[in-house]
């Protein structure tokens, strides 16, 4: 028994003298000295070693001219053309150096320069941690990274992951722009940079904003996340997530988009797009709205997908699938919009409808014609299958005005005056000052013309061919109050910009507000863009426009 006894304590005595030997320092090596001298006056404790020194430590060799070496702390401090190597990743070279055999770190100053395969970094003082495999710097320092150059005033690389980090001010400068940053992570092997914090990348082109987000150097491509924005001369694009890719200056948004245009006075809005810089277009979906700014008020067209292409001056507004619009006088809907700047034609295409304050306009075909210099309304057209209506303001029935065409001219934004002309009917409820009704004025004619003040019927004239009369309403049964085809449709009419999204429309955006919420709580979100990002190129975008 007190055999066993003593045999288990002594293999435990092995194992932990075993243990120390195992945890004990490396003893730093000297592998070649030209000279070697031992001068305690000079230098107590240390051995002076001259020409070609070369030690060898774990891993790292240390090449100098000079050096001193104390062998009993395992130090060295190595002077002129001084070269640390950790295998074929590093290369650390400066004026003077130390070295700590024990706690295995360097310290490197005078025109200290750190080398890897991929970048080079040019400072006064560097500091290496073998260890954990980090080198930091607190003086202002230089990287040299292929085609980009990082200055910064400190920084951290962590040679396993071959990455720079910067927790203070740092610009990187790129022959294409130019980065800034107060917190930034790079990876030399890349070309990665992950963006904390306010950061700004400025170029010929355009400037970007943007306190979190993910560039490719290399690809230049990017993605970022939280108040950012890409400013062009003449458009600034917002969203919760933006993609860009530099090369075919190509952005995309996602959440909350807002594309404002400073030349055109105009916003786009939704919950996705797409902007091509180089084909001046742009394609908008998920609650996509055009908001207009004329005449000292606001124009908003909303489809499920708007398109917007060509440069200013010749641009053209696409609005797509169920289309609805509103200013303070005047909204409608339609099928689908087109609308050029050029020329100033505004076509409501597919089951037109406008209102005119209280009035409903309908027919086959509605153009709106703008003057090309001031952008104001100046005509209405409506062709083939015409109607005028509004309500009686006090009875149940309707003002109606029938023909084959309409033509109306607007004054300071409002519908002044209307002409219609061929086959027209009329039936109009006629009352006095105290609004008592007077009769029910029912005729044809080839010609009707009607002036509005304040989007109310001012005066109504008669041409050509006039046959009607004057009926008490007694004598005009219901049946004869409404002319052949009358289809009211106030139910539908569209009293405010909110009112041009469906209920659905609505429900859809609660969804993605709060989707984006969510997101944005998320942590660590762009470095998980790195794969999303580099694989956007292979997706086939929505709008291909013309030059």
């Amino acid at each position: 028994m007190k055999k066993s006894l003593f045999f288990i304590s002594f293999c435990l005595f092995l194992l932990s003298v075993q243990s120390l030997l195992a945890q004990a320092p490396k003893k730093i090596i000297i592998e070649n000295s030209d000279f070697v001298d031992i001068n305690e006056t000079i230098a107590p404790g240390a051995t002076l070693l001259t020409g070609n020194v070369k030690v060898n430590h774990d891993g790292v060799v240390l090449t100098c001219n000079k050096a001193y070496f104390f062998q009993k702390e395992n130090y060295l401090k190595a002077f002129g053309d001084v070269q640390l190597v950790q295998g074929d990743t590093l290369f650390l070279n400066s004026k003077y150096a130390e070295y700590n055999g024990d706690v295995k770190k360097a310290f490197a100053t005078g025109d200290a320069v750190m080398s890897s395969p991929d970048a080079t970094l040019q400072t006064d003082t560097i500091n290496f941690d073998r260890n954990v495999q980090e080198v930091f710097y607190n003086t202002k320092g230089t990287i040299v990274n292929k085609d980009n150059t990082l200055v910064s005033k400190s920084g951290r690389y962590y040679v396993a992951q071959k990455k720079f980090q910067f927790l203070t001010e740092v610009t990187i400068t790129n022959p294409k722009y130019v980065i800034k940053s107060n917190h930034l992570d790079y990876y030399s092997n890349s070309g990665h940079s992950y963006l904390f914090g306010p950061s700004t990348i400025t170029s010929k082109t355009n400037y970007i904003y943007t306190e979190k987000g993910f560039y490719d150097t290399k690809k230049n491509l990017a993605h970022f996340l939280r108040k950012s924005y890409i400013k062009y001369d003449d458009r600034l694009i917002e969203g919760d997530s933006l993609y860009y890719n530099r090369n075919i200056e190509f952005a995309s948004a996602t959440r909350n988009v807002k594309i404002t245009d400073s030349v055109n006075r105009g916003v786009v809005k939704g919950h996705y797009a797409e902007i091509y810089k180089l084909k001046d277009s742009m394609f908008v979906t998920k609650r996509a709205v055009a908001i207009n700014f004329v005449e000292n008020d606001s124009v908003y067209i909303h489809g499920k997908k708007l398109m917007v292409t060509g440069k200013e001056g010749d641009r053209i507004i696409r609005a797509y699938n169920n289309v609805r619009f509103f200013k303070i006088d005047m909204s409608g809907k339609c099928d689908s919009i087109h609308s050029s700047t050029k020329i100033g034609l505004t076509k409501l295409i597919g089951n037109p409808i406008l209102w005119n304050g209280e009035s409903q306009i309908t027919g086959d075909i509605m153009h709106l014609i703008s003057d090309t210099k001031t952008q104001k309304l100046d005509s209405l057209k409506v062709l083939n299958n015409t109607f005028l209506v509004s309500r009686d303001t006090l009875g149940t029935g309707y003002n109606q005005v029938k023909g084959l065409n309409l033509f109306g001219k607007f004054k300071e934004g409002k519908l002044h005056e209307v002409d219609v002309i061929k086959n027209t009917e009329a039936v109009y409820f006629m009352r006095n000052d105290a609004n008592e009704l007077i009769g029910i004025n029912k005729n044809v004619s080839s010609k009707i013309n009607v002036i509005l003040e304040n989007n109310e019927v001012e005066s109504m004239t008669f041409f050509n061919k006039v046959d009607g009369d004057l009926y008490p309403e007694i004598d005009l049964p219901e049946n004869a109050r409404k002319l052949r085809g009358l289809v009211w449709r106030g139910d539908e009419r569209i009293k405010s910009k909110d009112d041009i999204f469906t209920k659905e429309e609505n429900e859809e955006n609660d969804k993605l507000v709060k989707a984006g919420k969510d997101e944005a709580t998320k942590e660590n979100v762009p470095m998980k863009v790195r794969k999303e990002t580099l694989n956007y190129d292979k997706k086939k975008p929505a709008v291909k426009s013309k030059k």
